[in-house]
């Protein structure tokens, strides 16, 4: 009953930007916590950023000053900035959502591939 779309993902070279954009569709009442994950190839999942639906944001100490999460509450939408990207910020991320439909449950999107070339 909801999905959780990603996109903005791609192959970029050392130095650039990328933003990725995650949006929340299907029967939402609310939404509470959105967050980034990634997964990079042989290594355990990695919380990148956190922002609450009143815009408190914390970030993983590997990212901080580079990369900034957001949402747009009115369509349910989180998005990241990633700056000065590095090669070992290449990954897959993973967007979540704590969702209200009857209680509050956690979604998962598909992941969207960052590569970053050196």
């Amino acid at each position: 009953q909801v999905q959780l779309v990603e996109s903005g993902g791609g192959l970029v070279q050392a130095g650039g930007s990328l933003r990725l954009s995650c949006v929340a569709s299907g029967n939402i009442f609310s939404i509470n916590g959105m967050a980034w994950y990634r997964r990079a190839p042989g290594k355990q999942r990695e919380l990148v950023a956190t922002i609450t639906s009143g815009g408190n944001t914390n970030y993983g100490d590997s990212v901080k000053g580079r990369f900034t999460i957001s949402r747009d509450n009115a369509k349910n939408t989180v998005y990241l900035q990633m700056n000065s990207l590095k090669p070992e910020d290449t990954a897959v991320y993973y967007c979540n959502a704590r969702v209200v439909v009857w209680s509050q449950r956690s979604y998962w999107g598909q992941g969207t591939q960052v590569t970053v070339s050196s």
